[in-house]
């Protein structure tokens, strides 16, 4: 049984009437800012081994050891120092891995993270 075609489709869409008010759309860029960066800083304390501090500077920041070394002594002699700068995420995570380490090593060692100026 062979089927006939249809015609050609004769409707049209219903468009409602105009009332004079059209529609603009108007394309708006946004932007974008970059993620705010955020310092990781560690608390000098009395009990803390200075060469514990350089040992974290070196594993947890890549500091080279004389950088790690100035580090501490800005620590020591200022009460904090800057260990490095991050987006939000990684710098919770370093202070983290930080005072897990002093945990497990015994030490009272703070890391603290604040946002950039």
């Amino acid at each position: 049984m062979a089927t006939k075609p249809l015609p050609p489709a004769t409707i049209q869409p219903k468009t409602p009437p105009d009332d004079g008010g059209s529609l603009v759309v108007e394309r708006v860029t946004q932007r974008v800012e970059p993620p705010r960066l955020h310092q990781v800083l560690m608390l000098n304390d009395d009990f803390t081994p200075m060469e514990f501090v350089i040992d974290v500077l070196q594993h947890f920041f890549g500091k080279d050891r004389e950088t790690a070394t100035q580090i501490m002594l800005k620590i020591h002699l200022d009460g904090k120092g800057v260990c490095g700068v991050y987006s939000f995420e990684v710098a919770e995570t370093k202070v983290a891995l930080v005072m897990d380490a002093a945990k497990q090593a015994g030490h009272p060692l703070q890391a603290v993270t604040e946002p950039v100026e």
